[in-house]
């Protein structure tokens, strides 16, 4: 029987076996798992003999310096790297903090409740107190709060940044809705949607309200508007755009617009502006166009622009007339002599 002293599985060249096997893993793009088959496929591990008890021994020896990370998926077992750097520091850690880190680790960037990592984890709510305050004093874990749970505590590795489902993206400002934001972006963009709903006109030649315009005045219209960036003129009459018109802003337009007028001070993602447009079309300031690929402004009442409303009582001289209570058929004052009320007929 060969002594084992003549194998390959003598202390030195599995070592050197293991060094090998670690800097071939490194060399594959972040985040790669490794199952037993992978490991093999990197032909560090030789043939001869026992090859399978030989890389369970390197991997072994490598889960215990720190260097892989072992759990299982889908019932097999699974190996995934870890930097030097970062091995180093998990040394210093005990039993209870690395398993809590491990948790937390594998939350990535939705964090984890403290109750979830008491119920894996089986240990004291004292210990876990500890391991998490241990934790966070060596800048391993940071608290994070979640806009769905604000009353729950989550951790997540203190290198990552929380995803839009913990943060709510840039509607909320530490874990609160900032109201005024989300008034500033949906003005803008009710604004910027309006001025390209509707061809605003002064001229008497297109006076009538219940004009139409043709599709070379509406695209050349809106084409000068988008080159002046013009306002709505002063006492505009708003005419409508003719029917199949394909020119209103679209999510990506109104994103990229955004972006680059810098009023938000975030780069605003195209979801999140579609988040805002449904909220504006759930109010009745949008609408949906073009198959809903598009948005147009409600045209609002005189109201909403700070204009008076007037109704036939206010329009007419005797809703503001100051003898009313004194007119009267036959008396001094009269629908027969008023000079003001024959003046409103004629208007």
């Amino acid at each position: 029987m060969a002594s084992s002293s003549s194998g390959p599985n003598l202390d030195g060249e599995q070592r050197e076996l293991s060094r090998a096997l670690y800097a071939r893993c490194a060399q594959q793009p972040p985040g790669t798992q490794f199952d037993q088959r992978d490991l093999l496929a990197l032909s560090v591990i030789p043939k001869s003999g026992d090859q399978h008890q030989l890389l369970f021994e390197c991997m072994q020896k490598l889960t215990n310096e720190g260097l892989f990370k072992l759990f299982t998926k889908d019932g097999r077992v699974i190996w995934q790297i870890i930097r030097k750097s970062d091995a180093a520091k998990y040394k210093t850690l005990n039993d209870e903090e690395r398993l809590v880190f491990s948790y937390i680790e594998s939350s990535g960037r939705d964090g984890i409740w403290t109750r979830t990592i008491k119920m894996r984890t089986n240990l004291h709510q004292t210990l876990i107190n500890r391991a998490l305050k241990v934790l966070e004093n060596k800048n391993f874990i940071k608290p994070i709060k979640s806009v769905k749970w604000p009353a729950r505590k989550y951790y997540m590795l203190a290198s990552l940044q929380p995803s839009e489902d913990v943060t709510g993206g840039p509607w909320f400002t530490d874990g609160v809705l900032d109201e005024e934001f989300i008034h500033q972006m949906s003005t803008w963009a009710e604004k910027y949607i309006r001025g390209r709903s509707w061809v605003y006109s002064s001229t008497k030649t297109l006076g009538d309200k219940r004009a139409k315009v043709t599709q070379a005045q509406a695209e050349g219209a809106r084409a000068q508007e988008l080159k002046n960036h013009a306002s709505k003129p002063k006492g505009g009459i708003m005419l409508p755009l003719p029917p199949g018109y394909k020119g209103y802003p679209t999510v990506p337009e109104i994103t990229k617009e955004l972006n680059a007028s810098g009023i938000s001070g975030v780069m605003m993602r195209e979801s999140e502006m579609q988040t805002l447009l449904d909220v504006l079309c759930y109010d009745g300031r949008l609408m949906r166009v073009m198959d809903g690929e598009g948005y147009k402004a409600v045209r609002q009442s005189m109201a909403d622009e700070g204009a008076a409303v007037g109704n036939g009582l206010t329009e007419a001289p005797c809703g503001r007339c100051p003898v009313f209570n004194l007119c009267e058929e036959g008396g001094p004052v009269n629908a027969r002599n008023c000079e003001y009320f024959q003046a409103w007929l004629e208007a």
